[in-house]
C-alpha cells in the first residue's frame, strides 16, 4: 500500500442506493460513463479492494446533507450510518460531516455530536443542493462553529451537473465566494473540492490569496485537469491541492493510475497524495502519529546530543 488519502469519498453501497442516498439517477451515470456493474453500488468491503489495488490507506467518507429536507428529493446519508462504517475500519476510513444551512442551530448542535462524538475529522458543503453561494450569511453560523471546534470544512466549487432530471440545481459555487468567507474566517481551512470547473483560474487564484484556501483535484478524471490547476499543483501551489475521487464518479484505481501520468515532480506527488491531507485535517491518525512523532523529536533536540 502506498499510503494515499483520499479526502472525498462517498458512501455508494447498494442500501445507500436503494434508499435514494446518493443523489444521482441512471441519465447522470450514463453521462459520467460509469461502469453498469456499478450503478447498484457496491459493498464497502469490496471497495476497500479498490483501495487496496489503488494503494489508498485512507479515505474520508461523506454524510452527505443534500438539500432542505422539505424539498422534494433533497436527502442525508445518516451521521450514524457513516460512523458505523468508520468504526469497523479505523485505519481505512474518518467520516466528514455533511452540513445544512437550513436547520440553524441543531445542525450546530448535530456537527458538535460528529465531532466529539463520533470522531468525524472535518465538515462537507454542497451549497447548490441549497441554492445558497458560500459566503451566503446562513452559511456563517456553522463556518464559525467549524473554527471553534478546528476542524476543515469543504464544500464543492464550480459549477454542477445534472445529478437527476426532476431536479436541475443551480451552479452558485464560483470560487470568488471564497473570498470573504476566508478574510473573515482567517484561522478556518477552507477546502474547495471539484477543480472550481470552469472557474479553475478563479479557484487557483483564491487558493495563492489566501493561507486558509486549499483545493482539491477530485470529481474528473486526472488526465482531463485542466493545465493551469496541474501546474499548480506541481510548482507554487504544491503545498495547497489535495488528491480526492469524490468515487464514485471517478474510480480510485484509475484515479491513482492517471495522477501518476501527470509526471510531478516526486516531492509534489507525496505532497497532493497524502501529506496536504495529514496537514489539513489534523484530526486524522496519520497527522496526529506525524505530530507526536515531530514534537518527540524536538524534545531530543532541545536535550541535546547524548541527552
Amino acid at each position: 500500500m502506498s499510503g494515499y488519502i483520499d479526502i472525498v469519498c462517498n458512501l455508494y453501497d447498494p442500501e445507500a442506493v436503494r434508499k435514494g442516498q446518493s443523489g444521482i439517477d441512471l441519465n447522470f451515470k450514463k453521462q459520467v460513463r460509469m461502469d453498469p456493474k456499478l450503478w447498484n453500488g457496491i459493498s464497502v468491503s469490496d471497495y476497500l479492494r479498490k483501495m487496496d489495488r489503488a494503494g489508498i490507506e485512507r479515505s474520508l467518507l461523506i454524510a452527505v446533507r443534500a438539500g432542505d429536507l422539505r424539498v422534494k428529493l433533497s436527502f442525508d446519508l445518516p451521521y450514524e450510518r457513516v460512523a458505523k462504517v468508520c468504526a469497523r475500519y479505523p485505519d481505512r476510513f474518518s467520516g466528514l460531516a455533511g452540513v445544512d444551512p437550513t436547520r440553524g442551530i441543531q445542525q450546530l448542535k448535530e456537527l458538535d455530536h460528529a465531532v466529539n462524538e463520533l470522531g468525524f475529522v472535518g465538515a462537507h458543503y454542497y451549497p447548490h443542493w441549497f441554492g445558497l453561494p458560500p459566503d451566503h450569511a446562513r452559511t456563517y453560523p456553522i463556518y464559525a462553529r467549524c473554527e471553534e471546534l478546528g476542524i476543515p470544512i469543504m464544500m464543492q466549487i464550480g459549477h454542477n451537473l445534472v445529478y437527476s432530471k426532476e431536479r436541475r440545481l443551480p451552479s452558485v459555487g464560483k470560487p470568488i465566494c471564497l473570498d470573504q468567507v476566508a478574510i473573515d474566517f482567517p484561522t478556518l481551512k477552507l477546502l474547495g473540492i471539484h477543480i472550481g470547473v470552469p472557474w479553475t483560474d478563479e479557484a487557483i487564484s483564491m487558493a495563492w490569496k489566501h493561507d486558509n484556501i486549499y483545493l482539491a483535484g477530485d470529481a474528473y478524471a486526472p488526465k482531463h485537469w485542466p493545465k493551469a490547476f496541474v501546474h499548480y499543483a506541481n510548482t507554487y501551489g504544491s503545498h495547497k491541492v489535495l488528491f480526492g475521487t469524490d468515487w464514485p464518479v471517478i474510480d480510485p484505481e484509475r484515479a491513482v493510475e492517471e495522477v501518476k501520468g501527470l509526471n510531478l515532480r516526486p516531492e509534489s506527488h507525496a505532497k497532493l497524495m497524502r501529506e496536504n491531507a495529514i496537514a489539513v485535517f489534523d484530526r486524522l491518525p496519520e497527522a496526529r502519529k506525524a505530530a507526536a512523532t515531530a514534537a518527540s523529536a524536538a524534545r531530543r533536540a532541545a536535550r541535546g546530543p547524548g541527552k
